[in-house]
């Protein structure tokens, strides 16, 4: 777009499927790209965006996430010379024998239209295909630039166009380039003491006492702090202590811990496969623990069934899960994979249903008596004392309320956690 009161051009790049198995990172190709531009005077106007797509697109990759920024230039000619260096860069530093690697870059001049912040919002609850991204970036006069099958211009667009109702930051510390693989020499010490005076400016920063900022890849990252301003996660970000190199860092605007992929529902039989919901329902089948530490149960409601899971990685979570019982009724949030059961990122416990369970008579002693054999009665194994017919007390279960669950919130721990899952002290 040519502003013709100030004589600019204002163009909104965005590039996705960068990542690759081998470690690279499309926020560290963007963040390189940024240092470019400006080194060569270009103007970049305003943080860069990290947006985070559907969790369970089957095509995702690792980081599953757009980005996205704005270049404010002086003419055509700089235009010109600013997509050439872009598009240089992506081809340079994107590792194309990577097969999941497809990159695409979209470059965009114009004003965010409401059709563009529609097909975000899908790229982020449903599945959209290439084909799609295709048609609206002609449609909207997008430039697309695709590297091999060039998925990327997915996010690419996506990027671009999010709305951000609830956003919130990330610095992304980077490592320099001859530690890529290794172990990632960050103080365990200097983190705990920095959530200790952030949080919960910033958050999921420890995980039940263990470093959570630090990948397990072998990316780029050095760590990431995540946070509700540039401000928090900048200061967080000076009290941690490494034992290596720090390239670089840099601040994103992104959707992350907004639950902006979740979508409310009012019956379990609108659910589909590969998108994220809030259903309300009823606990049908008692939790039971299957092979690998997995919790499962079905949950209800007059439309129909479906079965939930809190997998092994979401550690204690399990423990509430465990608990419930046949007639509970839950908020649950989460989404359905490839093998059509709803994986829970959290829990509401709207109310907790009277269990009851049948016990043997206590004999006059004190003693819980036991069956002395079928339609025999019962005998006291202490006293020997006898009763017959059937004897049973009808007791009410206590169901340890402040001990283990009760009504309100429960939720997986950072480790588990994903992108776009809302914590619960962001409220």
């Amino acid at each position: 777009m040519n502003d013709n009161n100030l004589d600019l051009f204002r163009v909104y790049v965005g590039l996705d499927d960068t990542d690759s198995a081998s470690g690279m990172c499309t926020t560290y190709i963007c963040s390189v790209i940024m240092d470019q531009l400006k080194s060569c005077g270009f103007r970049v106007d305003g943080p860069p965006r990290l947006i985070r797509l559907n969790p369970f697109a089957p095509h995702k990759t690792r980081g599953n996430g757009g980005v996205s920024f704005k270049m404010v230039l002086k003419s055509r000619e700089e235009v010109g010379k600013a997509k050439k260096l872009i598009l240089d860069l992506v081809e340079k530093l994107s590792v194309m024998d990577d097969p999941k690697t497809n990159p695409g870059v979209v470059f965009y001049e114009g004003e965010i239209t409401p059709e563009m912040e529609d097909y975000a919002r899908r790229t982020i609850r449903t599945i959209v295909t290439q084909e799609e991204a295709e048609k609206l970036a002609q449609k909207i006069g997008a430039e697309i630039f695709k590297f091999k099958k060039g998925r990327g211009i997915i996010g690419s667009l996506a990027a671009i166009g999010c709305p951000l109702d609830d956003f919130t930051y990330e610095l992304l510390a980077y490592r320099d380039p001859a530690n890529y693989g290794t172990h990632r020499k960050v103080d365990a010490d200097s983190v705990l003491e920095m959530n200790q005076e952030t949080y919960p400016d910033t958050f999921d920063n420890i995980d039940d006492g263990y470093m959570a900022i630090t990948p397990h890849t072998p990316c780029p990252v050095l760590y990431g702090i995540r946070g509700e301003s540039p401000e928090a996660v900048e200061e967080a970000h000076k009290m941690v202590k490494v034992n290596e190199p720090v390239e670089s860092f840099r601040v994103f605007l992104t959707n992350q811990h907004t639950d902006m992929h979740l979508q409310k529902i009012d019956s379990i039989d609108q659910m589909r496969q590969f998108q994220c919901y809030i259903i309300q329902g009823t606990v049908k089948t008692q939790p039971m623990v299957i092979e690998g530490g997995h919790i499962i149960f079905t949950l209800e409601d007059d439309s129909g069934e479906i079965e939930c899971a809190a997998y092994e990685p979401t550690k204690k979570f399990r423990d509430v899960v465990r608990k419930l019982a046949p007639g509970d009724q839950l908020v649950v949030c989460g989404g359905i994979g490839n093998k059509g059961t709803l994986n829970m990122e959290k829990i509401e416990i709207t109310d907790l249903t009277t269990v009851y369970e049948y016990l043997n008579p206590l004999c006059e002693c004190g003693k819980r008596m036991k069956s002395a054999g079928k339609n025999k009665g019962y005998k006291c194994p202490k006293c020997g004392s006898k009763i017959g017919g059937d004897g049973e007390d009808e007791v009410r279960e206590k169901r340890e309320v402040k001990r283990t669950i009760s009504k309100g919130f429960y939720e997986v721990p950072p480790s588990a956690r994903r992108h776009l899952s809302k914590p619960l002290v962001r409220g």
